[in-house]
């Protein structure tokens, strides 16, 4: 079973609800400008990223020697632990996979936290008990993959509050906070924390999947400069840097966005919950829910292609992650999706 969605290319898949990225797919000025880079194709890319890191850093309001790029999120991840060289990790699950990963392959032990399903996975103070002196690294995601949940601004400054006490860095992966409502970000206290890595994606918002463009944000130039070192030289193609300059100016698109997932998100729900389905309250592009029959399996025959979340740490099987798509698509899983449903109500 693939750890990832998005595995078009050994199925027969007519819609794709296994990705989570922008159902109103890429701007029109990105793709001009993903045709212009063609023509720097003769070219190395840039390595300092000049034009990129000046985008971006008036995009998201922060200073431009706070900023690292990466072949996409998961290749900053990877530098983070060998930058840091974590002796213990701590990871609440279920939650996206490529934290455990990089952090194995840092050697570091990991501590996996469970959350609730009473909480609908959602993190809570309970969390602080775990924290203690010994750990190095806390990955945590903000809305959470796959369930959607999210915390607010105050949770997170006395969850980094308490992490500074304790000399504990931590990784915020605000990947879909774009879909949430910018609000919720921590960008904004960015200068108040130096052990804050904060870590957002592109690749997403602006449904540039095979682009790969993420960022980090750090006050610490110290260890900035340690997790630059574990990247390689011209990680960053021309059309990822291309791309990125003209996606900083998007704002208005992002606005658009988060309305329509806003509203399609809710479609989906009431429409899933109508049908008997457990349906996990989300506040990001991606909805978790629970059914006692073989989804995946039953809605790919019909060419849909879902995320099962049997493999999740923290999760069984009977969960199943679907995206937000546009409307006609959404319907259309719907449709799919017209199966009776047992009753549910012991499936924890």
């Amino acid at each position: 079973m693939n750890i990832h969605g998005g595995d078009i290319y050994r199925n027969h898949v007519k819609h794709d609800f296994s990705i989570n990225v922008n159902p109103l797919g890429v701007p029109d000025a990105v793709k001009t400008a993903l045709y212009r880079a063609v023509e720097r194709c003769d070219v190395y890319p840039d390595r300092e990223a000049e034009k990129l890191k000046n985008a971006v850093s008036g995009f998201l309001a922060v200073q431009r020697e706070y900023l690292l790029f990466g072949n996409g999120a998961s290749e900053l991840f990877m530098a983070v632990v060998h930058g840091i060289k974590p002796k213990k990790t701590v990871i609440p699950i279920p939650s996206f996979y490529g934290y455990e990963y990089a952090a194995k392959a840092a050697e570091s032990e990991i501590i996996f936290y469970d959350t609730k399903e009473e909480n609908s996975f959602c993190v809570t103070e309970e969390l602080i008990s775990v924290l203690t002196e010994d750990v190095d690294l806390l990955f945590l995601a903000n809305p959470n993959n796959p369930d959607g949940s999210l915390r607010d601004r105050e949770f997170m400054k006395a969850l980094l509050r308490h992490c500074r006490e304790k000399g504990i860095y931590m990784v915020l992966d605000e990947s879909f906070i774009a879909f949430s409502g910018n609000g919720f970000s921590m960008l904004s206290e960015i200068d108040e924390f130096d052990n804050l890595l904060l870590i957002g994606s592109f690749t997403k918002i602006f449904s540039i999947a095979g682009v790969r463009l993420g960022y980090l944000v750090c006050k610490n130039q110290r260890l900035l400069a340690k997790i630059a070192g574990q990247l390689s030289e011209w990680n960053l193609s021309c059309f990822a840097q291309e791309a990125g300059c003209i996606c900083a100016e998007q704002t208005e698109f992002i606005c658009q966005t988060e309305q329509y997932i806003g509203k399609e998100r809710r479609f989906l729900e009431e429409r899933l919950r109508e049908k008997g389905f457990v349906v996990f309250p989300s506040k990001a592009n991606y909805i978790l829910l629970y059914s006692q029959e073989p989804l995946y399996e039953r809605l790919l025959e019909k060419g849909i292609l879902i995320r099962d979340c049997s493999n999740f740490r923290g999760l069984h099987q009977g969960f199943y992650r679907i995206a937000v798509r546009r409307r006609e698509e959404n319907e259309t899983l719907l449709r799919a999706m017209e199966i009776d449903q047992p009753d549910s109500g012991g499936f924890k």
